[in-house]
């Protein structure tokens, strides 16, 4: 079986134009593009959030930060610590920081450039993102191609040579069957069919509008593919982290802008990364009392972190934070799990 590339398009997008996700990112089927100086920004940002991360995660960060920075030129302006903060909790800090250095690279170019060529270079995107900004806010032709397109080209294809391999023909495939017109459409029916109906388990093969050419559904085993490498198992890490109070506030420290959950506050802790465990040596002298620990599950490493309070004096940079505005910290997951586990011992 093999899948015409007209075919495909027409009835993705006719099902697409009935059945297209309510986004606060998006704009509706068939619309023109809006005209909307911060259109190409709102794009960008909802692409930069939503890499390996949920829709549902995504939409009230999504809000808060264009209702904060509603322009691109807003957050170009913005102080750092503010938009490690705001993005605190959604993980992937890495692309906080790239984010403030793309929206300062365009800022200073006087917008976004409209071809993917053009978008590749700028800093933090990578192809995908680029090729997605074109083709949904540029209405350029462009290939997208993310986890959710890779299923179903694979599945539409019967692509079965293993992950990651079959990037090239699935990249392939995605081109012959991408569109002129509509491109920034089919993209994102392209997503929304990977989303909702051709899902990684039981996809819901009679509700898809590609059923009829889909070669992996005709040979029955459309659940299979892609076809994907055992997934190494990660190295379990252990560290400390150190509650250290004083009337009221806690210490915090800022960690280094390189590395895992550069920039952001935290509890000082024992130097552990996903490469090794922590010193478990304090960061001044005291005495010290186990409050319990908190696992977390970084793409690279699982972590064990305990949680230690620390009767001592702080030195170094640092500030002291608050007890009843821990939540305004903007601590990221891992070290507010740590903070709600020490104030709960409190009550």
């Amino acid at each position: 079986m093999t899948a015409s590339p007209a075919s495909v398009s027409e009835a993705l997008l006719g099902w697409y134009d009935a059945h297209a996700r309510d986004l606060p990112w998006r704009h509706p089927p068939g619309a023109a593009l809006p005209d909307d100086p911060a259109w190409p920004y709102r794009v960008w940002l909802s692409e930069v959030m939503l890499q390996q991360t949920t829709v549902a995660a995504v939409k009230p960060y999504f809000a808060r930060f264009v209702t904060t920075w509603p322009t691109v030129e807003a957050l170009a302006a913005a102080d750092e610590a503010a938009v490690m903060a705001a993005w605190a909790g959604l993980g992937y800090y890495s692309r906080a920081r790239n984010l403030l250095k793309c929206a300062r690279a365009v800022a200073e170019r006087g917008g976004f450039p409209r071809t993917e060529a053009e978008l590749c270079a700028l800093p933090g995107l990578g192809p995908y993102t680029a090729a997605a900004v074109a083709a949904i806010a540029f209405g350029e032709r462009a290939v997208v191609v993310d986890a959710n397109v890779e299923r179903v080209v694979a599945r539409l294809m019967r692509i079965e040579q293993p992950l990651p391999g079959a990037r090239k023909p699935i990249r392939a495939a995605a081109e012959a069957i991408t569109p002129v017109q509509r491109a920034g459409d089919f993209a994102q029916a392209m997503m929304d069919l990977g989303a909702q109906i051709c899902t990684t388990r039981a996809p819901r093969c009679l509700l898809c509008p590609l059923a009829g050419q889909c070669a992996a559904l005709a040979a029955g085993d459309p659940a299979s593919l892609p076809r994907k490498p055992p997934k190494p198992l990660k190295p379990q890490r252990r560290g400390k982290a150190f509650w250290i109070e004083h009337e009221g506030r806690v210490w915090l420290v800022t960690r280094p802008s390189k590395g895992m959950l550069g920039g952001m506050r935290a509890l000082p802790d024992d130097g552990w990364s996903a490469q090794a465990d922590g010193s478990g040596e304090a960061p001044v002298p005291g005495a010290q009392q186990s409050l319990g620990a908190v696992t977390h599950v970084f793409t690279h490493a699982t972590l064990v972190l305990e949680l230690v309070r620390l009767d001592g004096a702080p030195s170094g940079e640092g500030q002291w934070w608050p007890l009843e505005r821990i939540g305004e910290a903007g601590l990221p997951t891992l070290y507010a799990r740590a903070a709600r586990l020490a104030l709960a011992q409190r009550s």
